[in-house]
């Protein structure tokens, strides 16, 4: 039900922002590598697609790229289906929240983890979340199928982790409706003014220099790239349209959760990016990226 004070499209992607910043601090930690090597998963991109494909169940390399989009599919079959024959998709899923459980615990410190700030954040996030609509959302429904773990911290963890799905759910309708494939959409991420840059990206997703190459090229025939590799205006308006048809596709949650419970969530979950920054946690190219310095809140003052 739409709350008497609904949050603003800049509100509640700064919110979802700052919410896909402390899920994604188990991809920056040793942490689910070292659970998952029991298992003869040795490879950090075979950890990462066995702990976040768990949620489907045994899937095979065929589904998981298509729910993942922008991965490369001779990448992903070479670790799915044979993982599942090592660890149980259930299994993979209890070792995903013990890793979450070790960054935490590094990135907040462990009398944090109980804390009244985090079991608010935890409350919130919840909330938040038992708004999300599952049709043609595969990630964010599969994720939703799995108890809440009771530890608050690890509560929040999965609530973040369901909003980051949520989002990127919807982000890969818009995507596929501006007619990106999932190389396309990470090319043109990458060459975006907010972009993650693209040696940080290529590899992990199994693509080559030439795959890369190629989808330059198709994006220069369609006039959304210019030839050193950036974005034409056109190119720059349409990633900027497709952000902006992920934040229609996602309001449900935070309109749910009201203009002040999103401020009180990003106000939180900023503050442990924050906490996380400083551990260590994000690699340094892309501290930025996960904490931007210099953004304002609602009411103008620093962030």
């Amino acid at each position: 039900m739409l709350t008497p004070d609904p949050p603003s499209a800049q509100a509640v992607r700064r919110c979802q922002e700052a919410l896909n910043s402390l899920h994604s601090t188990v991809y920056f930690t040793p942490d689910l590598p070292k659970a998952l090597a029991p298992y003869g998963i040795t490879d950090d991109m075979g950890a990462y697609l066995v702990g976040r494909a768990a949620a489907l169940g045994a899937a095979g390399p065929g589904l998981v790229t298509a729910v993942f989009y922008s991965f490369k599919h001779a990448m992903v079959a070479q670790h799915l289906p044979a993982a599942w024959e090592r660890i149980s998709p259930a299994q993979a899923w209890e070792e995903r929240l013990g890793a979450a459980d070790a960054t935490l615990r590094q990135a907040l410190g462990a009398g944090a983890l109980a804390a009244e700030p985090v079991r608010e954040a935890a409350g919130l996030a919840l909330t938040a979340a038992a708004a999300g609509r599952h049709e043609a959302r595969p990630m964010f429904a599969a994720l939703a199928d799995r108890p809440v773990p009771p530890e608050p911290h690890l509560a929040l963890w999965y609530a973040a982790t369901l909003l980051r799905e949520h989002r990127g759910d919807s982000h890969i309708a818009a995507l596929a409706d501006a007619g990106l494939d999932g190389l396309e959409a990470l090319v043109s991420h990458c060459a975006s003014a907010a972009g993650m840059p693209r040696e940080m990206v290529m590899t992990k997703r199994g693509w080559t220099p030439e795959d890369w190459s190629a989808s330059e090229d198709r994006l220069r025939g369609r006039g959304l790239m210019t030839a050193d590799g950036t974005l034409t205006d056109r190119g720059e308006e349409l990633r900027a349209a497709i952000e902006d048809e992920t934040d229609r596709r996602d309001r449900a949650p935070y309109e749910h959760l009201g203009a002040r419970g999103v401020a009180r969530l990003t106000e939180l979950c900023e503050g442990f990016t924050r906490s996380a920054a400083a551990a260590g946690i994000f690699p340094q190219p892309l501290v930025g990226f996960f904490v931007p310095e210099g953004r304002e809140n609602e009411t103008g003052a620093p962030a």
